[in-house]
């Protein structure tokens, strides 16, 4: 029926319109390891993507907001893993998984993770996206520290400063890692997997 043209042609335009944004975050992902975010300009992006600058404007008005949604983006990930640590019933097992999910993401993603951080200071929507990934770790370290044992509470020994101070252990020496190579990341996991096991108790 024609009145149903326009619902049609609505969809049509909002999965072309995915496409092209996700190409969007795409290139400039790409282009984060081959120009860096200083050098890497609107045109680059649009070229790298297929489409003219005026059509970027379209989806973003400028490369910081190309930059925060590709974050954004990255991000989620990262707080779905949160939720998935925050839920597991066995301790050690949760901390084991974590940190090999962690280290998948950082190989996966860890220009974007490190741009990220270095822009968290002053880019606030980025700084934001941060912060609150940040805090998701927090909590979900927080529950296993409790489930293995530590007691709740904000005190330097109990666990929301224990899951604090690990939590950002954990950037920085994944941070550094990765600017290295995947075998780093794979000894920085181990020895945050360790300091994490002893601060809950769980060494042998």
């Amino acid at each position: 029926m024609p009145g149903h043209e326009p619902a049609r042609g609505r969809r049509t335009a909002e999965r072309k319109g995915d496409v092209r944004e996700r190409a969007i975050l795409d290139t400039c992902e790409a282009l984060l390891a081959t120009k860096g975010h200083e050098a890497m300009t609107v045109a680059d992006i649009a070229q790298g993507a297929g489409i003219t600058r005026a059509a970027l404007y379209f989806y973003f008005g400028s490369k910081q907001e190309v930059v925060t949604a590709l974050v954004a983006r990255t991000v989620e990930h990262l707080w779905e893993r949160s939720r998935t640590t925050a839920q597991a019933d066995e301790p050690r097992q949760a901390v084991a998984a974590a940190m090999r999910r962690t280290v998948e993401l950082w190989n996966a993603h860890g220009l974007v993770m490190r741009t990220a951080i270095d822009l968290s200071l002053t880019v606030p929507e980025i700084g934001e996206l941060w912060n609150h990934t940040a805090d998701l770790f927090i909590t979900a370290i927080t529950a296993v520290l409790e489930r293995a044992g530590i007691a709740p509470g904000t005190a330097p020994h109990q666990s929301s400063a224990l899951a604090r101070a690990l939590c950002w252990m954990i950037e920085r020496t994944f941070y550094h890692a990765s600017r290295e190579s995947p075998e780093k990341l794979r000894e920085a996991s181990a020895t945050c997997e360790h300091i994490w096991l002893t601060t809950a108790g769980l060494t042998v």
